[in-house]
């Protein structure tokens, strides 16, 4: 079996949000779920990614109220 390009890019995805959180690859690794299709590719699980996109949407909106902290701490 191969990945599809899209299992890839999610992989670096996967990389990518490990740096910027800090957290451990191999935790992001093992919650990832492929599914297999006809032409015998590995394809991200619609399911999990639906949960991953949640995750990061949440995070993101996280952002700011972060960064007004961090402003306000500076301040004090």
């Amino acid at each position: 079996m191969k990945l599809h390009d899209n299992s890839i890019a999610h992989i670096a995805k996967i990389i990518q949000m490990a740096i910027l959180s800090g957290t451990d690859i191999v935790d992001h690794l093992r919650m990832v779920r492929f599914n297999s299709n006809e032409d015998e590719f590995l394809i991200i699980d619609e399911e999990y990614e639906e949960i991953f996109n949640s995750s990061i949407d949440k995070m993101m909106k996280n952002i700011p109220e972060t960064e007004d902290n961090i402003e306000n701490e500076k301040q004090d």
